[in-house]
């Protein structure tokens, strides 16, 4: 069962997709139906699952779960993820690749592999204070507070 991003607690459990390049209006458009559509079958044995969804900067699919309500389970967890693959085809997108890092240059949000990354920082051309998205948050309480962060308070902070 779809539900509004903004009334589900802060406990729920995410999980984020973050895209390669940024998307057009009409392919956000586009997807933001698909992903209600997707919500509203989505079950767990047979039940509705209490989710939402919200997308950021054009470029990131935040998926939400009320597990108090009903759990995800290991097949509905399958069918996200095989939903999230009909949308990598269907724009031609890596939305599940984690060995990609995006980051804020200025207003501008830059997409680069760890190894890229790894090298800028090395060269100095980012700091441990560049706004990283820390997409290894769990739940929506913490992406509140924990996702847009310096790098030297997220995962990214080995490399400085």
């Amino acid at each position: 069962m779809y539900v509004d991003f903004n009334t589900l607690p802060e406990e729920s459990r995410i999980w984020i997709y973050q895209s390669n390049r940024k998307f057009s209006e009409e392919e956000l458009e586009e997807i933001e139906t698909s992903m209600k559509n997707f919500i509203e079958e989505w079950t767990a044995h047979g039940a509705g699952l209490h989710a939402s969804f919200v997308t950021k900067y054009n470029r990131f699919i935040v998926l939400a779960i009320d597990q108090t309500i009903q759990p995800a389970t290991g097949c509905s967890i399958d069918a996200s993820v095989g939903f999230i693959q009909s949308l990598e085809k269907k724009y031609d997108v890596d939305l599940l690749d984690k060995m990609n890092v995006t980051f804020k240059l200025g207003e501008h949000i830059a997409y680069k592999t760890l190894i890229d990354f790894k090298k800028m920082a090395k060269e100095k051309a980012v700091s441990e204070n560049t706004i990283v998205f820390n997409n290894l948050v769990n739940t929506i309480g913490e992406w509140q507070d924990f996702w847009e962060v310096p790098a030297k308070e997220s995962w990214h902070n080995r490399f400085f």
